[in-house]
């Protein structure tokens, strides 16, 4: 099966990679890791503007979704980008909320990107991505969906820019019962699939930085980009990527197909740990070719090297994507 974007999705794609081009996203990034916002939330404003934060939103709530193929347009660019912020789990919170009474009252305000919400749930782990930036913390305990009053300490992380902090306990019960649960397992999906998409976004950012970097620095009088153990290098990566590229789309119709769990899950794990492996391999070959100065903070490579090793693990761990995929 062939999984081709049409014009439309092209076009989307390339919108967002010029807004974003000239939006000093590195910049935004640093700010975002010291805790400095107003630039990040005004980059998430200009982005909702494009529709972006609709795409996960149900068209009855004023979004324009569900739509996974252009969520997933939308999420390497974001990745390509190294745009900070909880992408991935607004887009679980609007699939969350969908079971919930509140949800006239969120998921327009997410659609719109008045609203920045983010979720800790136990596929995600016992933290909130952000949850000193979003206006909201959704909590999942057991069949119970809680609007969290607040966030505990924020906590290092991998990458500076995925701002970590555990939700606090009580606060205000949104829905409970096996609807929550089940919505639960599908916000998951959505999160992992967007992370994937955002790791694939990434991998590709190393790549073509990669690249123009070798053909500059020379070794023995030479570009090392002419060498042939470089070229097999880098050649392995565009492999990688590629190879998770139908992958992540494959994973976006089993979505739009409305499936969850069994198909869909598996679909979304497989394009996960495909999309995640690939980034860090791109990661680990960018710091080889480019020597210590790649993991410099100054260097801004660097914002996508700890990207990489942060969103592998995001959403479903390597082996528990592989765990899944052989399940199915």
């Amino acid at each position: 099966m062939r999984f081709l974007l049409d014009q439309a999705q092209r076009d989307f794609g390339r919108t967002l990679d010029r807004l974003l081009g000239a939006a000093d996203t590195p910049g935004v990034a640093r700010a975002w890791a010291r805790g400095e916002s107003a630039p990040g939330r005004a980059l998430w404003g200009r982005l909702a503007e494009a529709g972006v934060t609709a795409l996960a939103v149900p068209e009855a709530y004023e979004g324009v979704g569900p739509l996974p193929v252009e969520l997933a347009v939308a999420c390497v660019e974001l990745g390509r980008h190294a745009v900070p912020g909880p992408w991935a789990e607004t887009a679980a919170a609007a699939v969350l909320l969908t079971a919930s009474p509140s949800a006239g009252d969120w998921l327009p305000r997410i659609a719109s990107g008045q609203a920045m919400v983010t979720v800790a749930m136990a596929d995600g782990g016992p933290y909130a991505l952000d949850a000193d930036a979003a206006d909201a913390v959704l909590a999942v305990r057991g069949e119970e969906l809680c609007l969290a009053p607040g966030h505990g300490p924020v906590r290092a992380s991998l990458d500076p820019a995925r701002r970590l902090a555990p939700p606090l306990p009580g606060g205000e019960l949104l829905a409970r019962g096996a609807a929550v649960a089940e919505a639960a397992a599908r916000a998951a999906d959505w999160a992992a699939f967007a992370t994937a998409a955002q790791s694939l976004g990434t991998g590709f950012a190393l790549l073509d930085r990669t690249v123009a970097y070798v053909k500059q620095r020379t070794q023995f009088g030479r570009a090392i980009g002419s060498f042939q153990a470089v070229r097999h290098q880098l050649a392995d990566v565009l492999i990688g990527l590629e190879f998770a590229r139908p992958l992540l789309h494959g994973a976006a119709v089993a979505l739009a197909a409305g499936g969850s769990g069994g198909g869909a899950g598996a679909e979304v794990a497989a394009a996960k740990v495909a999309a995640g492996e690939a980034a860090y391999a791109a990661a680990r070959t960018a710091l080889q070719l480019h020597g210590a100065i790649g993991y410099t903070d100054e260097y801004d490579l660097s914002l996508w090297i700890r990207k990489a090793r942060a969103l592998r693990g995001a959403w479903g761990s390597p082996s528990a994507c592989r765990a899944r995929v052989l399940a199915s």
